[in-house]
């Protein structure tokens, strides 16, 4: 499990910027405008050999400053309960702020590391805005720039990566398939699992945010073994406070982050929300293997062409899921819950299945003579070779003339027909372009 980095401090100092720079990607909207950061910001970076989930905990608008107060305290809370590491950051140009004072008198009790950063210190004839800051009674501060990196950035980060907490390898067991269930609050992650059970192992309350932490259960199914993971509902930001929001996708990102299946929980009343998409997008960034599933099914009024109608809604608002497979359920009378693991098993076959290298490039010259890749600067951009670098989910490096130039419309061509040639129609696949002779 990746260590969690939290960035926090007020609005309008950077942190979706120095967000952006530790995560290599323009993942988080930055403009110069309090609370630009509406939703929660995760990414996966990595320094010095450390891999680590960096958080941007912007995201809320101020109304008064006595609001942004309490909705920092919120932020501040937040991140000493869930990271394992805090980098706090102040703003080099504006100097120390009453807000700034108050959040370093919540910091200073956290027995976590803790890092002080001045940001907007441009050039070496701004250190001199940084004074102010050792009115905080601090060992020591780091100076940068987020915006344009340099020495600053690389010297908190050569910080961070030291204080990362040692990853401890889960324990290995021998064909143990990991499942998270994961979905909306109150889709009934909780019931579903307790019905697969058979007992009260998880708690069942109508209210939304019920289940806070993920739960384990090993358990037994015709004679394989399974570890069963409840999670945290992720709940819509207009229903909830700032802080439980955040808990419950932390929590969530950690369970995806360590099993093999997300069995992702839709209500077939309701549909599927934009949050469902959001939540299934989670699942899909991380490579995770994916079954649908349509729950409270009894609940709904159907009639023969029902099912059909509803895959194909599901379908046309997650695309990208398209290998998934799809099932109707209902986590409290029990239908279908017990089909879902023939699913499991099918889907798990799939995700470590691996292909020889010699037939993978048999299969790759039929490919290439079907519909070779577009010319690059007028010259062919060949293919010369492909290879299987992984599984869960099988992962496929093809080493190319100029990586750069294969389109994502091709890649998705060359997707297709590996997943046709080779029985891969259930399972997530990764394709990776590497310039020939690397």
């Amino acid at each position: 499990m990746k260590p969690i980095v939290a960035i926090v401090g007020r609005p309008n100092v950077g942190k979706s910027t120095l967000f952006n720079r530790l995560s290599e990607n323009k993942k988080a909207i930055v403009v110069n405008q309090p609370g630009a950061t509406r939703d929660r910001n995760y990414a996966d970076s990595s320094w010095n050999g450390k891999t680590f989930t960096i958080i941007d905990t912007g995201g809320f608008e101020p109304v008064s400053k006595e609001r942004m107060l309490s909705q920092m305290r919120e932020q501040t809370n937040l991140a000493i309960e869930e990271a394992d590491v805090i980098i706090f950051l102040m703003d080099g140009q504006e100097g120390l702020t009453p807000s700034d004072i108050e959040t370093h008198e919540l910091l200073r009790r956290v027995k976590k590391p803790l890092f002080y950063a001045v940001n907007k210190i441009d050039s070496l004839k701004h250190e001199e805005l940084s004074f102010d800051f050792y009115r905080l009674g601090i060992d020591r501060f780091y100076t940068l720039s987020a915006q344009h990196g340099g020495l600053g950035v690389a010297d908190l980060l050569d910080a961070v990566a030291d204080a990362l907490p040692a990853v401890e390898e889960p324990a290995v067991e021998e064909d143990r398939i990991r499942i998270a269930v994961i979905g909306r609050p109150n889709v009934g992650k909780s019931s579903l699992i307790n019905k697969i059970l058979g007992f009260e192992r998880t708690i069942v309350n109508p209210t939304p945010g019920t289940t806070r932490d993920a739960i384990d259960t090993p358990f037994e199914f015709n004679h394989r073994n399974y570890l069963l993971i409840d999670t945290a509902g992720i709940r819509r930001k207009s229903k909830i406070s700032i802080q439980l929001e955040q808990y419950s996708v932390v929590e969530a990102i950690k369970t995806l982050n360590r099993c093999d299946i997300a069995l992702i929980l839709i209500d077939s009343v309701e549909g599927v929300t934009e949050q469902d998409t959001k939540i299934a997008g989670l699942a899909h960034e991380r490579g995770v293997a994916c079954i649908i599933v349509l729950n409270k099914w009894d609940l709904l009024e159907k009639d023969n062409s029902t099912i059909g109608t509803y895959v194909q809604h599901v379908k046309d608002k997650l695309k990208y899921l398209d290998f998934a497979p799809i099932i109707s359920a209902s986590a409290l009378t029990g239908q279908r819950v017990l089909k879902i693991f023939d699913l499991i098993e099918s889907v798990y076959e799939q995700y470590t299945t691996r292909i020889a290298t010699s037939r993978l490039n048999v299969q790759l010259e039929g490919i290439l003579q079907r519909m070779p890749p577009p010319r690059y600067r007028n010259r062919p951009n060949k293919i010369v070779y492909v290879t299987q670098t992984s599984v869960k989910p099988p992962t496929f490096v093809f080493f190319v003339r100029e990586p750069k130039a294969i389109h994502f419309s091709y890649e998705r061509y060359l997707a297709n027909r590996l997943r046709e040639s080779f029985n891969f129609d259930r399972t997530p696949v990764r394709l990776i372009f590497r310039k020939k002779g690397e």
